[in-house]
């Protein structure tokens, strides 16, 4: 038995016991010292695994040593290469390999290792040149080959190639089939990939969760379902694509209830899931639900960072209204956290009017250097919207493009817009608007209408309205606030005008609705009728009790919020049947000794409604949380956290 025999005997085990590249490099030191260089399984063993702890700079330094490496060498460095960051370093050994060796035998185990390169690199030039090489030596015939040349040009967004290679296969097992079908998904191309699922002779699990993701992306949520419920075996992607397919088409409710049935069934969701159910209860505002989320993800010890799970708690319990617990759980992650964490603490400050914070919390940043991105703008000047914090409203502004050499996009410019208009700086709104390097949506000008509503300036209100129709003449909005500005001024035949254009194009005003959730069941009421028969004499009985109470506080119901022209008795009527009056009386009927009552609304809450619920909250002595169509009020003591400013 030689010295060299017992030598690669000795170190081989060693190298697979190495856990870390600083012990590779230790034992790297050993094998130059022991004459070990030249031995091809120990040096393809040391290139592998210095691959593997992601050091491929060591791997290439260990190749570029060899006086003359063979191809078993070469096979590892190049497979090692196409899974690393750079894989376009594996079409350069290949292409060093073809003019270095004599005999390439068995190159058909390095072909698949080329084409994923190709595909992670954007390489189509080198992936036709290497098909090429593919049809001169009849490889075509291999089905591993055939199949990564189709994953190949799927990725590189080349499906009728694709498709092309697919059909000249004598021989398909599941992975052609399956390969192909993401490809026309990942292309967009969902009719071609049904059409290919339609036909394929046995479906796995794998093609399964792709068209279940695939259909949901296109909004075909029945499609997605009908997939799902033929499938015997799901796993967590399955119920995951579900989950977050149903947030993303915005039918939260569905994807909470397929949350509990994956928790049924005994399944532990992962880190997409989680994200995507605490996004739908985000936007349900069913703040229960959310902490006992929270509470499963402390008890199975998941952490905070996976998958941005964060950034959703923070903005879950933002978004319903608790933002103590999202400053607890941003204070929780103080050591991990990301740029989506601080953009959503201060977003969610944001919609709490809590602009001062939200500016603490930059200045934070700043002081830590995190570099902050165009959302941590967004939110800041969102902050400075809600708060009418003007001058460091245009403060920021200015900073993000001098300072960090950002270049703002139009939400931007529609919240600096907004913030401008809605403090009274309408001409310098509008300059501001003329001077944009990009048009202006119909959000923008919108925003410059709302304005003028508030400050009853019909001059420039006029020429917003005739921009933002223009740009969206399906948007009911536009014409509403253009209403609603001539009623304002006493202009009654304009706003007759405004409601016969609307009638005559088919247009209708979004009614106004607000729901509330008592014992873990979600009342929704619309404006000027109660949806649920059943409570509709209790709740209007409560209204008129509160009406009274108020009155005898000093409430005068704010008539000119009634945009009609009627007389002052069907006014007070009509503001009666305010949707958020009528989720407040249900809520007071219902309501738990000293617990909270949380008010969803779809609209911006009107004055009227504003002055009544923080009269409320004195008078009954309840705390009373709204969020409407922009931002959250906080009612307590007869006083909001708003400082009468939205």
């Amino acid at each position: 038995m030689t010295t060299s025999f017992i030598l690669v005997n000795q170190t081989l085990p060693l190298l697979e016991k190495c856990k870390t590249i600083t012990e590779l490099r230790q034992l790297h030191a050993h094998i130059i010292k022991s004459n070990l260089v030249n031995h091809t399984s120990t040096i393809t063993k040391l290139i592998s695994l210095c691959s593997h702890h992601g050091d491929p700079h060591h791997a290439l330094s260990v190749f570029h040593r060899i006086p003359d490496p063979n191809p078993f060498i070469f096979f590892s460095l190049i497979n090692q290469m196409s899974e690393s960051s750079c894989p376009l370093e594996a079409l350069l050994f290949y292409a060093q390999m073809l003019t270095s060796l004599q005999s390439l035998n068995r190159i058909e185990f390095l072909i698949p290792a080329l084409l994923k390169a190709c595909g992670k690199s954007r390489a189509l030039e080198e992936g036709r040149q290497v098909h090429g090489q593919i049809v001169k030596t009849r490889m075509l015939f291999d089905p591993y080959v055939a199949n990564a040349l189709i994953r190949m040009y799927s990725e590189l967004g080349c499906v009728g190639l694709a498709h092309r290679v697919f059909d000249t296969m004598h021989v398909r097992d599941q992975v052609s089939w399956n390969s192909l079908i993401s490809g026309y998904l990942r292309a967009g191309e969902i009719e071609l990939a049904d059409g290919v699922f339609n036909e394929i002779p046995e479906r796995d699990l794998v093609c399964c969760n792709a068209m279940i993701d695939g259909y949901m992306k296109s909004g075909q949520c029945e499609l997605a379902e009908e997939v799902f419920r033929t499938l015997y075996d799901k796993d967590v992607v399955t119920w995951t694509s579900m989950i977050s397919g149903y947030v993303v088409n915005d039918r939260q409710k569905e994807a909470l209830g397929f949350f509990r049935e994956m928790l049924r069934q005994g399944v532990r969701p992962d880190a997409p899931a989680l994200v995507s159910v605490l996004s739908a209860i985000a936007d349900l505002g069913f703040v229960e639900e959310g902490k006992w989320v929270h509470s499963y993800i402390c008890m199975n010890e998941i952490g905070l960072s996976s998958g941005f799970i964060g950034s959703a708690l923070v903005d879950m319990y933002a978004k319903c209204g608790h933002i103590e617990n999202a400053c607890r759980v941003f204070e929780d992650i103080c050591h991990i956290r990301n740029i989506g964490d601080w953009n959503c603490m201060i977003s969610g400050l944001a919609m709490h009017g809590l602009g001062h914070e939200a500016l603490d919390i930059f200045l934070d940043m700043k002081i830590k250097d995190i570099e902050p991105d165009e959302i941590t703008f967004l939110g800041l000047l969102t902050a400075c919207n809600h708060g009418g914090l003007v001058d460091e409203g245009k403060y920021c502004f200015e900073l993000m493009q001098e300072k960090y050499r950002l270049v703002p996009k139009i939400q931007h410019y529609g919240c600096i817009v907004d913030l401008l208009g809605r403090a009274g700086h309408l001409e310098e709104a509008v300059n501001v608007i003329q001077n944009m390097p990009i048009v202006a949506d119909a959000i923008v000008w919108k925003a410059v209408l709302s304005a003028c509503t508030i400050h009853g300036n019909v001059a420039i209100g006029e020429g917003a309205a005739l921009r933002a129709i223009d740009l969206a003449p399906e948007d009911s909005s536009c014409y509403i606030l253009l209403s609603n500005l001539y009623a304002k001024v006493g202009r009654w035949d304009d706003v007759g005008k405004v409601r016969l254009t609307m009638k005559q194009r088919g247009l209708r005003k979004v009614p106004g609705s607000s729901s509330v959730l008592v014992n873990g069941k979600v009342h929704e009421f619309f404006a000027g009728k109660e949806i649920n028969v059943v409570y509709s004499v209790e709740v209007r009985t409560k209204i008129e009790e509160i009406v009274s109470r108020l009155k005898l506080e000093g409430y005068q119901p704010d008539l000119s919020q009634v945009l009609l022209d009627m007389e002052e008795e069907s006014k007070e009527q009509s503001l009666i049947l305010h949707s958020e009056k009528m989720a407040l009386a249900f809520g007071l009927i219902n309501r738990s000794k000293g617990s909270p009552i949380h008010i969803v609304k779809n609209l911006r809450i009107c004055y009227d409604c504003h002055s009544f619920i923080k009269l409320v909250s004195g008078v009954y002595n309840c705390r009373i949380v709204v969020r409407d169509q922009n931002r959250f009020h906080q009612f307590e003591s007869g006083s909001c956290s708003c400082k009468d400013f939205w």
